[in-house]
């Protein structure tokens, strides 16, 4: 089997590169414009996270005991992405892990490298926080995302199972 180079998508994708968008740790007065896509990330994904744990969640993103951060991708000024990852211990490593759990760009965003440079953000986080790797989990149908996540990192080859716990 030819391996296929990945070059030639490089150079295309760096030509829709954003020249505006910053990527900044999330501040309180952003809840207001990451609600928003928040919901949209919510609905791609089928589900409906309650009001109460939202609220929750994002008091988690700004207290200083929690493992849990949010960041968020700007163009001037205004919100059109968001990450958010935790730390965790492992069993396997004398670091923490750093799992990237939400990633999501406004749909009109898309194709400008925004999701590579919020993962980007994570990662760097990752490396000062001296975490072991950093990971994530999409949908088998997540097809769009699955092209980037296959630009920037590797398949664990690993299949995740899930149990109610009530």
């Amino acid at each position: 089997m030819t391996q296929i180079s990945k070059e030639p998508q490089r150079k295309k994708m760096s030509t829709l590169s954003a020249k505006k968008i910053t990527i900044e740790t999330a501040t309180a007065d952003d809840f207001v414009q990451w609600l928003p896509l928040w919901k949209d990330y919510q609905l791609f994904y089928g589900v409906d996270i309650s009001e109460k744990v939202t609220k929750l969640v994002w008091q988690r993103f700004h207290s200083p005991i929690e493992p849990v951060f949010c960041a968020v991708a700007k163009e001037n000024g205004h919100i059109v992405g968001l990450v958010h990852y935790l730390f965790h211990r492992s069993t396997w490593s004398e670091n923490n892990y750093c799992y990237l759990e939400d990633l999501y760009v406004s749909e009109d965003m898309r194709g400008r490298l925004i999701g590579k440079k919020l993962i980007e953000f994570v990662q760097k986080q990752a490396r000062k926080h001296r975490s072991s790797h950093v990971y994530w989990h999409t949908h088998e149908t997540n097809f769009r995302g699955q092209r980037l996540y296959d630009w920037v990192a590797s398949k664990s080859g690993m299949i995740e199972y899930r149990m109610q716990v009530r």
